[in-house]
C-alpha cells in the first residue's frame, strides 16, 4: 500500500512532500517562522556543510538540528555524498576508494569520509529520514564506470545500514521511534543497471530508494525513464524520493510515476535571483496541476512591473502577494533591499506548498 504519510518527531506530514535546502541549518534571508508560514512542512540539511562548519559538538549540546534552528517540522538530513563526489570527480580534489571518499578541505587538512561517519553524523542532526553514503554515477560515465559506481554502492549502502541498526541499538530506538533509512539508486542512464541498483537495495532492506545521479539526459531533458524504473522494482510501501528534484512539472509527473519526497534548492535560489513561480490560474480554487502548461516564470525587474499595482498572483495567498504590489517589489529588487530577497523567497516556497496540496488533490488523489 502507498505511504500516504512522511512520519515526523513532530507530526504527520501529509505526503506527496517537498522539502526546501536549508543548506546549512538556514533558508537564506528567512527565519523557520516564515518557512513555517509558508506552510512548507519540513526542510533538507546539508550533510557535508554541517560535518564541516557545525561539528557533532554543537548538534548534540542543542539535541539535534531541529532545537538549533527552532524548528517544529520535518527534517531530512542528506549523506554529503553529492558536495564530496563533485569536489574529488569534478575538481580532482580527492579519491574515491572502496573504504570512503577522501577530501582535502584545505591544503592542511585531509578527511576520510565513510559510509559510517555520514549516518553516525547524520544521526547526530536526529532528522526524520537518513540518507546512505553512495558512489555517485558520473553522467559521462560508460557501463563499465557506472557498473563500478553502483557496486560500490551497494557495498557502501550494505555498511551504512549495520551501522544504522547498531546505533539505533545502542540508542534503544523502537522501529517507530528510529528515522526512515533511505538508499539510493545509481547506475546513470543504464536502465539495465538502475533496475539492477534497485532491486538489489530492496534485498538489503530500506524504508525507501532515492533517484540518485544526475537526473538530466544529454540532451538536456529530464530523464523521466529512470524514475520509471525505478518506481517499476521497487515495493509499493517504500517512500521514492526525488533527490534534488525540482523544477514544478518535474515534480508532477514524478508524483505520477509514484515518488512522494522531493527536495531542490530551485525554489530558494531564483526567488533570490529574482525569479519567482506563479500558477497560470487565476485563483487558487481553479489551479490545476494535470494541466501541461500550469506554471509560468514571474521576473520582477522587468520595466513593466514598475508602475503595476496588481499582485504578483492572484492564485496564492502569501504575504507578498496579500500584502504588496508588483511596483513594490520591482522597486525593492532595483534598490537591492534584502527585503526583496525576503518576499521572494516566501512566495516561492508558498508556490511550492501549494504545488503539493494540489498534486495530493489531483495526482494522488487523498
Amino acid at each position: 500500500m502507498k505511504n500516504k504519510f512522511f512520519k515526523s518527531e513532530k507530526k504527520q506530514i501529509p505526503l506527496p512532500v517537498f522539502f526546501p535546502d536549508a543548506t546549512r541549518a538556514v533558508l537564506r534571508t528567512l527565519d523557520s517562522v516564515d518557512i513555517e508560514n509558508t506552510k512548507t512542512p519540513g526542510v533538507l540539511v546539508n550533510t557535508y556543510h554541517l560535518y564541516l562548519e557545525l561539528g557533532k559538538d554543537i548538534l548534540k549540546m542543542h539535541g539535534g538540528v531541529r532545537p538549533f534552528m527552532n524548528w517544529n517540522g520535518g527534517v531530512i538530513s542528506d549523506s554529503g555524498g553529492f558536495q564530496l563526489m563533485s569536489l574529488v570527480k569534478a575538481n580532482g580534489n580527492g579519491k574515491v576508494t572502496d573504504e570512503g571518499i577522501v577530501f582535502r578541505p584545505s591544503k592542511k587538512k585531509k578527511i576520510l569520509f565513510t559510509p559510517e561517519k555520514s549516518v553516525d553524523f547524520q544521526m547526530a542532526i536526529k532528522p526524520d529520514m537518513v540518507v546512505v553514503l553512495d558512489d555517485f554515477t558520473d553522467p559521462r560515465a560508460n557501463f563499465a564506470e557506472a557498473r563500478e559506481s553502483i557496486e560500490r554502492t551497494i557495498e557502501w549502502a550494505k555498511r551504512s545500514k549495520a551501522e544504522f541498526e547498531k546505533i539505533c541499538k545502542d540508542r534503544k530506538l523502537s522501529k517507530t521511534e528510529r528515522p526512515y533509512l533511505l538508499g539510493i539508486v545509481q547506475g546513470g542512464e543504464f536502465l539495465d543497471l538502475r533496475a539492477e541498483c534497485t532491486k538489489r537495495l530492496v534485498e538489503i532492506g530500506f524504508d525507501g530508494l532515492g533517484y540518485g545521479g544526475w537526473p538530466m539526459k544529454s540532451d538536456g531533458s529530464f530523464n523521466f525513464d529512470v524514475a520509471a524504473v525505478m518506481a517499476e522494482n521497487t515495493p509499493e510501501e517504500y517512500l521514492l524520493y526525488g533527490l534534488g528534484i525540482g523544477k514544478p512539472d518535474e515534480v508532477a509527473k514524478c508524483a505520477k510515476l509514484g515518488f512522494s519526497i522531493f527536495d531542490c534548492v530551485l525554489p530558494t535560489r531564483d526567488a533570490r535571483h529574482g525569479r519567482l513561480y506563479t500558477f497560470t490560474a487565476e485563483t487558487m480554487d481553479t489551479i490545476d496541476v494535470t494541466q501541461d502548461k500550469f506554471f509560468r516564470y514571474f521576473e520582477p525587474d522587468k520595466e513593466r512591473h514598475v508602475k503595476d499595482i496588481n499582485p504578483v498572483s492572484t492564485a496564492c495567498d502569501c504575504l507578498l502577494c496579500k500584502k504588496y504590489t508588483r511596483s513594490y517589489l520591482a522597486h525593492l529588487f532595483r534598490i537591492k533591499d534584502v527585503t526583496a530577497l525576503r518576499l521572494a523567497s516566501i512566495h516561492n516556497l508558498r508556490f511550492y506548498s501549494l504545488l503539493m496540496e494540489k498534486i495530493r488533490e489531483q495526482i494522488w488523489d487523498v
